[in-house]
C-alpha cells in the first residue's frame, strides 16, 4: 500500500504510529499516513534557523522564478510524493486521490488545481500586491531606498506554521508566498487531504527550491498546537471553536469562518431577477466548500420573492458520482458529520421565523450516490434577522435570504463577514459599509463572492505577518 511519511526538513521519515486514508465510497484503504508526535515537532523547530538560511540563500527574483516553473510542473508532470525514492504521482492521480478521500469531485480537484497553477506562476504580481509595490531586493539585502524612502524590514519568524484543512485544495495557495519570502514551512496537512500539500512541496523542490524549506507533519490536535507555539508566525484553518482560542494571539493568522455576504442596496432590490445568476454562483461555486462562498443574501424588500428564485434554480443542482465531468456537488468524507449537520438546520428550523424552500422542491436533503454521502443545497427563507439560520454557513452550498425593511439597518446587522458584495449604486449606503469594521473585502457592484484578486488579499497579508518595518539609518563612507 502507498505510504505517505513526514517530511523533515524535505527528508522523508516513516513514523512507527500511522492512520489509514480509506476511500470515501468503497471504504478501501487509499494510503498510510505516518504520524508526527509532539515530540518530533518540538526537535525539528530546533533547526529553523539552519533550515532558513538554505532559503537566505536565494533572492527572492530566484525563489519567484522556482515558483513559476512549479506551478507547470504542480499541473501537468509525474512527481514523486516525497523525495528519495517517493511513489511518481501522475496529475490524474493526484486528482484520484485527492477525490477519492475527500469526496470533491474530479471537476473540482481540476478547478482548484488551475487556481494554485496561477498563484504560483504569477508569484511576482503576488508580491507585489502583498509589498504594495516595494522593490523585493530590499529583503534580499535587508534594506534599501525607494521613491526617496530608505525601507528596512525584519523577518519575524524562521518558519511559517500552518494548520490545514481538509474541505478545498485552493486554499493552500493562501502559504505559497512564504517561499519567495524566504521563509520555510511547517505545515499539519489536513487529514484527509495531504495529497495537495506534498504535491506543492513536491514540485517547488523539483523546480529548485531547497528541501529544508518542506516540514510536513500529520498530526492530531496536540501536534497540531506545537506548531502553534513553536512557529512564531503561524496560520490556523478551522471552525468556530477550533479557531476562538486563538483569535487574540497575534502570532496566530486565524481562517476561520467567512459567513460571506451579498447585500442588495433598496435601488437595487426591485431589481433581483437581474442578480440571480450572480448570488447562485456565489453560493455554489466550488460546491459551496470555500469561506469565499456567499453564505446569506440581506435585502430591504422581495426577500421572499427572491428566495423562491434561488431555490429553484439551486435545487437543479443534482448529487453525481465523483467523476461525472458535470459534477458540482462535493460529496462528504464523513458521512455522520452530513448527517449532523442536515440534522442541525431541521433543529434550527423548528424555530419559528425560517423556512426551507428548497425541501418542497427535491425532498431528503441527505442523500447517497455511488455509495458517498451529499447534502444538497439548501435555501432559508427568514423573516427574522435574529434566526441562528440567518447568518451560518456550512459545508455545501447554503444561503439564507433575509430582509430588512430598511437599507440603513442592513450594515449594522449582518455581522462578521469575509467577502461582501454590494449591490446598489446608493453613495451612503456604500459609506455605511465602508466604515464597517466587521467586513474583511468589500466588493461594491455585481462582483461574485468568489472573485478574489491574488494582489489583494482578502484574509489577511502575509508579507505583513512575516515581516515588519523597522526604523533604520545608514551613513555610507
Amino acid at each position: 500500500m502507498l505510504h505517505i511519511p513526514l517530511l523533515r526538513a524535505g527528508r522523508p521519515y516513516r513514523s512507527l504510529r500511522q492512520n489509514i486514508l480509506n476511500h470515501i465510497s468503497t471504504g478501501e484503504p487509499v494510503a498510510t499516513v505516518s504520524q508526527a508526535n509532539q515530540g518530533v515537532i518540538s526537535r525539528d523547530r530546533l533547526d529553523g534557523q539552519r533550515n532558513q538560511q538554505a532559503l537566505s540563500r536565494l533572492s527572492v527574483a530566484d525563489l519567484t522564478a522556482i515558483c513559476s516553473r512549479a506551478g507547470r510542473l504542480f499541473c501537468e508532470e509525474s512527481l514523486p510524493l516525497y523525495p528519495d525514492g517517493g511513489q511518481m504521482q501522475t496529475a490524474d492521480q493526484y486528482v484520484t486521490s485527492l477525490s477519492a478521500t475527500t469526496g470533491l469531485p474530479h471537476t473540482l480537484c481540476r478547478a482548484n488545481m488551475e487556481k494554485i497553477r496561477r498563484v504560483l506562476t504569477e508569484m511576482e504580481a503576488v508580491l507585489d500586491g502583498l509589498t504594495r509595490g516595494m522593490d523585493t531586493a530590499i529583503i534580499d539585502a535587508g534594506w534599501g531606498t525607494q521613491g526617496g524612502r530608505t525601507l528596512s524590514y525584519q523577518r519575524q519568524t524562521d518558519a511559517l506554521g500552518a494548520v490545514l484543512p481538509s474541505n478545498s485544495p485552493g486554499v493552500h495557495s493562501l502559504w505559497l508566498a512564504a517561499i519567495p519570502l524566504k521563509v520555510p514551512l511547517v505545515l499539519k496537512p489536513g487529514g484527509e487531504e495531504p495529497w495537495t500539500p506534498y504535491r506543492i512541496a513536491a514540485a517547488l523542490m523539483a523546480a529548485g527550491c531547497p528541501p529544508e524549506a518542506f516540514s510536513l507533519y500529520p498530526t492530531d490536535y496536540g501536534g497540531a498546537t506545537q506548531i502553534l507555539l513553536h512557529c512564531e508566525r503561524s496560520m490556523l484553518f478551522g471552525g468556530g471553536d477550533t479557531v476562538a482560542p486563538w483569535r487574540q494571539d497575534p502570532r496566530v493568522e486565524v481562517h476561520g469562518p467567512g459567513r460571506s455576504k451579498i447585500l442588495l442596496g433598496a435601488d437595487e432590490a426591485a431589481r433581483w431577477e437581474s442578480h440571480v445568476d450572480l448570488i447562485c454562483d456565489s453560493v455554489a461555486m466550488n460546491g459551496g466548500r470555500s469561506c469565499i462562498n456567499a453564505s446569506s443574501v440581506w435585502t430591504p424588500a422581495h426577500g421572499r420573492a427572491l428566495a423562491e428564485a434561488l431555490a429553484e434554480r439551486l435545487a437543479q443542482i443534482e448529487p453525481t458520482c465523483l467523476d461525472d465531468p458535470a459534477a458540482r456537488l462535493a460529496a462528504f468524507s464523513n458521512p455522520q458529520a452530513a448527517s449532523r449537520i442536515s440534522a442541525t438546520i431541521d433543529r434550527l428550523l423548528a424555530t419559528s421565523g425560517a423556512e426551507d424552500l428548497t425541501a418542497a422542491l427535491y425532498g431528503e436533503r441527505l442523500v447517497s450516490v455511488d455509495g458517498c454521502a451529499f447534502l444538497r443545497p439548501t435555501v432559508i427563507w427568514c423573516e427574522d434577522p435574529q434566526h441562528p439560520l440567518a447568518n451560518t454557513e456550512y459545508l455545501f452550498p447554503f444561503v439564507s435570504v433575509v430582509e430588512l425593511g430598511k437599507q440603513d439597518q442592513i450594515p449594522a446587522a449582518i455581522g462578521p463577514s469575509l467577502v461582501t458584495t454590494a449591490i446598489s449604486n446608493d453613495e451612503d449606503f456604500q459609506a455605511a459599509l465602508m466604515e464597517s469594521a466587521h467586513i474583511d473585502r468589500l466588493n461594491l457592484g455585481p462582483i461574485p463572492t468568489y472573485q478574489v484578486s491574488w494582489d489583494q488579499p482578502h484574509e489577511g497579508n502575509l508579507f505583513e505577518h512575516l515581516y515588519r518595518q523597522r526604523s533604520f539609518a545608514a551613513l555610507r563612507a
